[in-house]
């Protein structure tokens, strides 16, 4: 008698115990992200979306850094298709300025169950934003919703003199409203001289009035000879 109440202790023991195990793995798990990836311009991370609550969806994360933009989608189970592509204007949305170097990190983490956010980061500006995916007004497709968006420090100020201070020597820039001084004349002492100005060189002809004066010269000039006067008289043969 006493054996076959422990044999029926220990049966019911083992019974409880496998209805436990059986409730545990029954319980759906928290899914959390998958992983995540960046090469050159894109970044890429997956993150679990809640489309239909009896169903676990993965979502996927795609960061466009040459346009700007931030891309997801879903992965339909049953289909084993993507459902089109939802995406956000990053440009717009961390306030970047045309040609501006920015550096974009991001990651999912677990919300709820079946429902990851996605955490966004701008090192540039400083700002930090938290999306999640869900189905859109007709169920056929997703959109991307932004919860909330802050800043983690003050963006970095421009290279430059700091605002309010006068402008250093050789800074270039001028104050809104302030007088600007003519610039001084420089006198031609003190202005450098890259190469010594040339001595003139002595003329060496001297000039007509240092001569002495020449004396006068009396040359006598000859006279022509008389004409020799000829015979009128004829000569007879």
């Amino acid at each position: 008698m006493k054996v076959s109440s422990g044999l029926l202790g220990v049966a019911a023991g083992a019974g409880l115990g496998v209805v436990a195990a059986l409730f545990y793995l029954g319980q759906p798990r928290p899914a959390g992200a998958a992983s995540n990836d960046r090469y050159g311009d894109y970044v890429m991370c997956t993150g679990a979306v809640s489309i239909n609550p009896k169903v676990q969806t993965d979502g996927v994360w795609l960061l466009d850094y040459r346009c700007g933009k931030l891309l997801g989608t879903v992965i339909d189970r049953n289909a084993g298709k993507i459902v089109g592509w939802a995406e956000v204007d990053l440009t717009t949305e961390f306030a970047i300025a045309p040609r501006q170097d920015v550096h974009f990190m991001m990651t999912s983490g677990y919300v709820t169950q079946g429902q990851s956010a996605l955490y966004v980061a701008e090192t540039t500006t400083g700002k930090f934003g938290v999306y999640t995916m869900g189905p859109g007004q007709n169920g056929g497709t997703v959109v991307i919703r932004r919860h909330d968006q802050t800043t983690f420090r003050q963006a970095a100020p421009p290279a430059g003199p700091a605002a309010g201070a006068p402008p250093g020597p050789g800074s270039g820039t001028v104050p809104v409203g302030a007088t600007v001084p003519p610039p001084e004349p420089k006198s031609p002492a003190a202005e450098p001289k890259l190469m010594p100005e040339p001595k003139p060189l002595p003329d060496p002809k001297p000039a007509m009035s240092a001569l002495p004066p020449l004396p006068a010269v009396t040359v006598p000039v000859p006279l022509p000879p008389a004409p020799i006067p000829l015979p009128t008289t004829p000569i007879s043969p």
